[in-house]
């Protein structure tokens, strides 16, 4: 794997060694603009790695220090995941620039990448997530056509799809013990959602994450019987 060196001058020291990784897209309508921006002293962003549409992968920060990448965020109870996180960007213009789907090279080279990090750093799969999981009100990133599928299948991340579980969907304005269930599912996976037993607006939201991520091709923040079940699976499989 060959790095293309390109210093960021966005980072500072770690408190923790990194124990996850957070992938994102762009959002911008070219690699070089987004590589710009994140070498831009005074746009105070960064990420660790940059990876093109082409597969090429440009290193901006060393691991041993944080990168400015996430923002506001939680996972698992961790606030501000920058600390103790691996900030990988993937050249996509998103959602606002015409999203599309990311080419087999550029997902090849993630991949790989990924597999390198995990050689020095102890990650569960459980840690390797989006930047929409960890801000889920604030991003979307990496986004519905992002392959997760395809890095679990090469040991990266979890991945479940069992037979949808019967019953009626749950959705925005619910309230009861199956919403309680579903709230304290999300949270044990990891997202920032303390149960009340009210489907409110930030459970939507929440579970629109959780769709982007696991269940992409439905993505309305309605927790049918395959979004549960995906879920159940996944906190098997997280043990």
């Amino acid at each position: 794997m060959t790095l293309i060196e390109t210093p960021s001058p966005n980072f500072d020291a770690r408190i923790s060694p990194p124990s996850m990784i957070v992938l994102h897209y762009t959002g911008m309508q070219t690699g070089e603009a987004a590589l710009s921006r994140l070498c831009d002293a005074e746009a105070k962003v960064s990420a660790h790695y940059l990876v093109e549409e082409d597969g090429r992968i440009f290193r901006l920060v060393e691991e041993e220090r944080r990168a400015w990448h996430a923002g506001v965020s939680v996972w698992r109870g961790r606030k501000g995941v920058n600390s103790d996180s691996i900030g990988i960007e993937i050249v996509n213009p998103g959602h606002e620039w015409g999203y599309r789907g990311f080419p087999d090279v550029q997902i090849g080279a993630v991949i790989e990448l990924i597999g390198d990090i995990r050689t020095r750093w102890t990650i569960e799969d459980r840690d390797i997530v989006g930047h929409s999981d960890v801000a889920p009100d604030r991003k979307e990133d990496p986004g519905e056509l992002f392959p997760w599928k395809r890095l679990a299948e090469a040991g990266h991340g979890l991945w479940a799809e069992p037979p949808a579980a019967p019953g009626a969907p749950v959705g925005e304005g619910e309230a009861g013990a199956a919403v309680f269930a579903l709230q304290a599912g999300l949270t044990r996976l990891g997202y920032d959602l303390p149960p009340s037993g009210v489907f409110d607006a930030a459970t939507a939201t929440t579970v629109r994450a959780f769709q982007r991520h696991w269940r992409q091709d439905r993505v309305d923040g309605i927790a049918d019987g395959e979004t549960r079940a995906r879920l159940i699976a996944l906190l098997r499989l997280a043990g």
